[in-house]
Parts: structure tokens; C-alpha cells; sequence
């Protein structure tokens, strides 16, 4: 293993980023489950939190892949969404985010979304500039 790849393994571990929130009814739409934009704003918000945490960098979002909504989210549950770097380039660098739901008086979870964003590291002037200076791809 590579002193490059060394650090990417070590800084993948330390990003991990899980959050937790209750769906409650400001959050949700007319057929009283968790509003779909609502979802995919707070998984931006985790992929950026996680990709901040990887290289510590000023970061734009390029891209979102296909997002999957595989479950609804009832009114009055808990989900977690849980954010990790799955691929490091240069300057870029993409996170998957996964969408947990579970009743709050019930046992168990399942997946209810995922998806992945992309993120490139950018200086001052908006120009990509790598993830991890002094480690060359």
C-alpha cells in the first residue's frame, strides 16, 4: 500500500459522518411522509460534512448520481443518514449517503434512500486544487 493510499484509508475512516432526525410535520408532504427535497437537502448536507471532514478544503458540489428512494418515510419516524467517502481523485471526491428509517416505538430499521455526491476541491479563485497536497495521485 502507498503512503497516498495509506491516507486515504485513514482519512475515509475519520469522515464518517452520521446524523440523526425526526421526521416531523414541517418536514413532510401531502401524503404524510418525509418531503423528497427535504431528503435530499439534508443528504447534501451530510455528503458535504463528510467530504469537508476527508480534506479539510473549500468544496463545490458537481454532481449527484442517481439518488434512489426505495422507501417511504412515514410522519413521526426517526432517520439516520449516514455519509462516506467512496472514491478519492485528484481533486475530487465522491460520498454515499444512506437514508435509515425506523419507527420511534418500534424495533428495526431499513434503508429508505441512497445516493452519492461529488465534490471538487477549489483555492481561492475557484480553480480545483487537489484533496491532498504533497500525495500525488
Amino acid at each position: 500500500m502507498t503512503t497516498r493510499e495509506a491516507e486515504i484509508q485513514r482519512r475515509t475512516a475519520l469522515s464518517e459522518t452520521r446524523v440523526a432526525k425526526a421526521v416531523f410535520p414541517p418536514t413532510t408532504n401531502h401524503h404524510d411522509t418525509l418531503f423528497g427535497g427535504t431528503a435530499l437537502a439534508w443528504m447534501d448536507e451530510v455528503s458535504f460534512i463528510t467530504a469537508t471532514r476527508f480534506c479539510r478544503k473549500p468544496l463545490v458540489t458537481v454532481s449527484t448520481d442517481r439518488i434512489d428512494f426505495n422507501h417511504p418515510i412515514p410522519a413521526g419516524s426517526i432517520v439516520e443518514l449516514i455519509g462516506r467517502v467512496v472514491k478519492v481523485g485528484n481533486t475530487s471526491i465522491k460520498v454515499q449517503v444512506e437514508v435509515f428509517v425506523e419507527g420511534m416505538l418500534a424495533e428495526g430499521r431499513e434503508r429508505a434512500i441512497n445516493g452519492a455526491f461529488s465534490f471538487v476541491a477549489v483555492d481561492d479563485e475557484g480553480k480545483p486544487t487537489p484533496l491532498l497536497p504533497g500525495f500525488a495521485a
